[in-house]
Formats: C-alpha cells, structure tokens, sequence
C-alpha cells in the first residue's frame, strides 16, 4: 500500500523556530504543518500518512509532556522528537520511556534533527502498515460464521479435528470442512499462519490443552 507524502508536525510556541523547521523539513521533501500550541495541534484530525511530531518540551497551558500523554493511545503511528531549550537526563530519560524517538537540546545541528526525522518516518510506516494489515485481518476474522470462529478457536490451541468435533459435537468430516474454509478466508497457508493471526488478532483461545 502506498502513502501520501509524510507529514512533520511541529509544535512550538516560538515562531522562528517554527518557520526555520518547515523550510529546512520542506528542503528535504516532506510535508510540514507548524503549530504555536498543544491545544492547535489537537484540533488537527489524525493524519492518513506516515508522520513525526518534533515537539517543545516546554509549551504554554498544555506543555509537551502532558500532550504527549494526550495522544499516546489514538496516534501511535507518529514518533515524537522533544526539543527544548534546558534538557536534563531525568527528563531525557522520563521521554524516552513513554515513547520519544530522539530528545534534541537547543541549538541543535540540522542533520542530527534529520536523522532523527528520517528513523521516525520509516518507525510510521511500519506502524502504519502493520494497522493496516491488522485491520485486514479483523476484515477476515469478521467474516467467519459462529462455527467457524469456534473450530478457528480450537485448531489454533493445538486439538486435532477428531477432538474438536468431540468438543462441539460435530463430525470430524464438518470439521474439515469448516477447518477449510477458516483457512480460505483468513488466508493463511498453514496451522503455524493461523496461529500467528490468532496471537495478532489477540483471539482468546476456548480451549487449552
């Protein structure tokens, strides 16, 4: 699947920082959109595109901290980079933990902050196109019928058809015949596939043996 042009949000309530980073990311290739708060930021609906947010510690109100927390669960395809002015390792080390890319002091020197751009690009076209087969997936496991999400639920704990028959009181022949099908139309190749979606798709297994 391909995407737009990446996206390089900017956050930062000094405006020669803003307009020094959309040229210098704009050179490059990219798409930029600067904003002056972490409230104007959150008024911007999701991006379709592979993305970064290169983000001020230190903002007025909603400083980058607090919004980082605010975006952590439904924008977890876009890297942040922090940028401030007094950077000090136990902040460092607090960002990095809840999912920074890169923690940059200022000045800062142009290519250091691309490279940084770079890794989190390609970080969210991972992402993104991991989300994406995942919800192919979901597509898959949604078409399945009641039975066939039982037999799935079975044969991805390891029963043979025999004693999954046993367990839903069905012939071993229907249960082929199902065992087929939830292959077909979760296209996988193999038992060990299956698995794999299963474990993705975080399917509770109904049966342990």
């Amino acid at each position: 699947m391909s995407y737009p042009t990446p996206i390089v949000f900017v956050v930062d309530d000094d405006i020669s920082v803003r307009e020094s980073l959309e040229m210098l990311i704009r050179c490059e290739g990219w798409e930029s959109e600067t904003f002056a708060s972490a409230e104007e930021f959150l008024n911007r609906p999701r991006a379709l595109a592979p993305s970064c947010l290169i983000l001020d510690v230190s903002l007025p109100e909603l400083n980058g901290l607090d919004l980082q927390k605010r975006i952590a669960v439904d924008r977890k395809d876009m890297p942040i980079i922090f940028i401030t002015g007094y950077g000090d390792v136990p902040t460092t080390v607090k960002d990095m933990k809840a999912g920074a890319v890169e923690f940059l002091t200022k000045p800062f020197d142009d290519t250091t902050l691309l490279n940084a751009i770079r890794h989190s690009i390609e970080r969210s076209h991972i992402m993104l196109r991991r989300e994406t087969e995942t919800g192919t997936l979901r597509d898959c496991y949604a078409s399945l019928t009641p039975r066939e999400r039982e037999v799935l639920a079975l044969v991805v704990c390891g029963l043979p058809n025999k004693q999954v028959g046993a367990e839903l009181g069905i012939s071993e022949i229907t249960v082929k015949a199902h065992r087929g099908k939830v292959m077909q139309k979760m296209q996988a190749e193999s038992l060990p596939d299956l698995v794999k979606i299963a474990t993705r798709l975080r399917l509770t297994p109904a049966h342990k043996v």
